[in-house]
């Protein structure tokens, strides 16, 4: 009788392990623990020294911003083809060497001092360095519409994988091209920065800079939440201005520089030693371009009519053909857009490090596309987030778990987010079809 009774649990056991539930509800408990080691370290370290944890969570946002710009490639590409373009990592490879031979070549972040000596030095460093990045922004994105219109829109019909397959060819093609002696070079190059590094710390800025940031982002956060009350009811005009890029500028620019020139003009002594952050100005530069391209961006897709083009052909392309929109072009300009960003990216990336060299786009590419996938694919503002998060988990762990380990710790995010939200952060489920 009591075998009788114990032979449904059995063959249920059995039933699960078939299935797989075993394995899974194992993995996911493993995963878990692990995600609750690596907090309790990190929690740990935040109260054994906490000045040390906050300087490399500011450290972590200058790496994610960069990631932020990359991730954005990959989301609209894929939002509008369904394409996981892995070449787009060496599209940022490609815009960190154009800015290298620029600067180091043709000199071109001093040609305002060449052509108006009595400029003040001051506004000639940011003219010069804005030229660069704008040159390298439209040298990728070049090189990402010639990939997109002879490696991927004569694959456009056939199977997806004949696509991504074509796209990991490419990616080895423009690395390994570029190693040849006669086009890039296989050697790690040091990167000439367009502008002398400067460190910021208690004391050196101005409370004024710091007082306006705080005013800008009160204001701004104030204006959206008054027009969004007015929008509910039922001002067509608040909805309008509530989605106006200025208010979003102000919010993040002001937010993000605020908090981190507040926590840098701290100086706090405590029994454990002195409370003194600092900041560089390359990080400054990095958020301050990466909030504006992003904003840009959240304009183009927003406010102007390649936007509406965009956001019709990824819903519905038959539809939008119709409809006469020419879809072939939008996604040429989808891709255009993606590649500029991550040119720049590219140009953040090697001033900030210092360094290129013809791999230089592997990982801060797998990194991005993982950062897309945590805050959902498709999804602009998801890219943004995901890539914050990222820079901190890679950071973090750096610092204070093991170098070798960040990697893996970094990945272990998006196995983590996929087996509790396969859509992402901000990804939208999968409808289901009844």
């Amino acid at each position: 009788m009591a075998t009788l009774e114990r032979s449904p649990s059995k063959a249920s056991t059995i039933l699960q392990r078939r299935n797989g539930k075993f394995l899974n509800t194992l993995s996911t408990g493993v995963f878990i623990l692990s995600g609750l080691g690596v907090l309790f370290i990190l929690g740990r370290e935040l109260l054994d020294n906490p000045p040390l944890f906050i300087q490399q969570m500011l450290n972590g946002l200058q790496l994610g911003f960069i990631y932020a710009l990359i991730a954005l490639g990959y989301t609209m590409v894929y939002g509008i083809v369904k394409l996981i373009n892995f070449a787009h990592g060496d599209v940022f490879m490609i815009g960190a060497f154009t800015s290298f031979y620029a600067i180091s070549i043709m000199n071109l972040h001093s040609w305002p001092t060449r052509l108006f000596p009595g400029m003040a030095p001051g506004l000639s460093i940011i003219l010069g360095t804005i030229t660069v990045m704008l040159l390298s922004m439209v040298i990728s994105g070049t090189l990402a519409v010639v990939i997109e219109r002879f490696a991927y829109r004569p694959l456009r019909d056939k199977p997806r994988i004949a696509a991504l397959i074509t796209a990991i060819g490419v990616s080895f093609f423009l690395e390994y091209f570029g190693a040849l002696p006669f086009t890039l070079t296989n050697n790690y190059i040091t990167y000439p920065r367009p502008f002398e590094i400067s460190v910021f710390s208690a004391g050196i800025v101005p409370t004024w800079i710091v007082i306006a940031l705080w005013a800008l982002f009160v204001i701004s956060v104030g204006a959206y939440a008054l027009l969004r009350i007015l929008g509910r009811k039922g001002n067509i005009a608040a909805q309008i201005w509530s989605r106006h890029p200025l208010l979003q500028f102000g919010m993040m620019l002001g937010g993000f520089l605020a908090v981190v020139l507040t926590l840098t003009t701290l100086r706090i002594e405590t029994d454990r030693g002195l409370w003194d952050l600092s900041v560089s100005n390359v990080m400054l530069v990095i958020m301050g371009a990466s909030i504006l391209l992003q904003v840009v961006l959240q304009y183009i897709v927003r406010q102007t009519q390649l936007g509406k083009a965009m956001r019709a052909t990824a819903y519905d392309k038959p539809t939008s053909r119709l409809m006469g929109i020419n879809v072939d072009g939008v996604i040429t300009a989808t891709f255009a857009l993606g590649g500029a960003l991550g040119g720049a990216a590219g140009v953040l990336y090697a001033t900030a490090f210092k360094q290129v060299h013809h791999l230089m786009g592997i990982i801060p590419g797998l990194k991005a596309f993982v950062a897309a996938v945590l805050g959902g694919i498709g999804s602009i503002p998801g890219a943004l987030v995901g890539s914050l998060i990222m820079g901190q988990a890679e950071t973090l762990a750096a610092s204070f778990i093991s170098t070798p380990m960040r990697d893996a710790i970094a990945f272990s995010l998006l196995i983590i987010v996929l087996l509790f939200r396969p859509q992402g952060l901000f990804g939208e489920p999968p409808g289901e079809k009844v």
